[in-house]
């Protein structure tokens, strides 16, 4: 049989690659894995009651609107609304199978092959691999050195065939938080060109302030510019099962149940179901686990600030690290594999993210405490020892 060849020319998923590593690893240490960002800890009590009570319920396997579960959908719109201090209603509130079938669906609902999405860079590679294999065009835009994307690097890459900005905040992989005012005037450039401002929202509720990540939503306009893409995953300890939202315009959220209705007729019930219970009756455990997450981005700054082995922290925010190692002209993929199998430590090599090799790695920030993370610094600082004068 004949392949699709835009998905032959693709590449597998960096995260599976990076573990192919670890079958070749020396085991002369504990593994580190601070590579894939989920949750270790398990997720709240009164989420676990409400999945048990709906796998017992008679009807707990049922599908259930294509667009989500009707009381899942108000009590997303309620949260979005009260947490970014706007207006969104349950009529703009899609439910999906994760964060990531979110965006493909609303991509593929704005774009057509040959249509072009303007895409930050460091990427999420995700968000790449989904657009060259559907024939989308990603057009790369280069952030300001603080990572953040500007209004008029986005502006002047547009074209008739644009049909989307996109933006992750907080960043993965960077972590960086893009200011309110920076995504408000990236919205006014999506709106001024009639094309939509897309946010990859996955890891808003750990950010360094309980202040709104923008102030979109207080605008009664927003829906004819913006999209909202959330996960659960995260902030709930849930991503098996995957469950995620839209937040749109009523005429973009229609388009994208059509889509959604051929791939998975609905997200799972059981996963609404724990999301719900998440929303309603987990507040004071979901804030407790942003701040041990907060705990983690201090701990890893503090042992990085002496850059140990040379290594330098470029970026820091909600589940990750961004770094560049000390290793001029060394592949980068050489490093992350070195780490694997000699020094028993897994991280993402920033090709995953990028065009071409800028000597940087992604940190997971997820599996780790203090003394874990001092045992990374460690290690890297062995490793730059180990080659010597080959550092920078």
């Amino acid at each position: 049989m004949r392949l699709n060849q835009r998905t032959v020319r693709t590449t597998d998923s960096p995260i599976g690659t990076a573990y192919t590593f670890l079958d070749r690893r020396a085991k002369k240490r504990d593994l580190l894995d601070l590579a894939q960002a989920a949750p270790q800890y398990p997720t709240a009590p009164e989420v676990l009651d409400r999945v048990v009570a709906t796998a017992r319920h008679p009807h707990g396997g049922d599908y259930t609107e294509i667009d989500g579960l009707p009381h899942l959908r108000e009590a997303f719109a309620a949260e979005v609304s009260a947490a970014y201090r706007g207006r969104v209603r349950a009529e703009n509130v899609v439910v999906t199978a994760g964060c990531n079938q979110a965006f493909c669906l609303v991509v593929s609902a704005l774009a057509e092959p040959g249509d072009e999405v303007v895409v930050t860079l460091p990427y999420y590679f995700d968000h790449d691999m989904w657009l060259r294999m559907t024939g989308i065009v990603p057009v790369y835009l280069e952030p300001g050195p603080d990572l953040v994307p500007t209004p008029e690097g986005a502006e002047a890459l547009i074209t008739p065939r644009t049909r989307a900005i996109l933006v992750v905040t907080p960043g993965n992989p960077t972590g960086v938080t893009v200011p309110p005012h920076r995504i408000a005037a990236l919205a006014e450039v999506a709106a001024r060109h009639d094309v939509a401002l897309i946010l990859d929202e996955t890891y808003r509720s750990f950010r360094d302030t309980e202040d709104p990540p923008h102030a979109l939503f207080a605008d009664a306009r927003w829906p004819g510019t913006v999209v909202s893409l959330h996960s659960f995953s995260k902030e709930l300890a849930i991503p098996g099962y995957r469950v995620g939202a839209v937040v749109s315009s009523p005429e973009l959220g229609r388009e994208v149940t059509k889509l959604l209705d051929s791939v998975a007729i609905c997200a799972p019930r059981i996963g609404q179901e724990a999301a719900w219970a998440g929303l309603t009756a987990a507040g004071k455990w979901r804030r407790t686990r942003a701040r041990e997450i907060a705990d983690r981005r201090r701990w890893f700054t503090a042992v990085m600030a002496d850059r140990p082995g040379g290594f330098e922290l470029l970026s820091v925010g909600g589940f990750f690290g961004w770094m560049r190692h000390p290793f001029a002209g060394r592949p980068t993929e050489d490093v992350v594999r070195e780490l694997a199998v000699e020094y028993d430590t897994l991280v993402i090599p920033g090709t995953a993210f990028l065009l071409d090799d800028r000597g940087t790695l992604r940190v997971s920030l997820s599996n780790a405490d203090g003394a874990a993370f001092a045992d990374f610094a460690g290690r890297l600082a062995d490793l730059t020892a180990r080659r010597g004068r080959g550092a920078r």
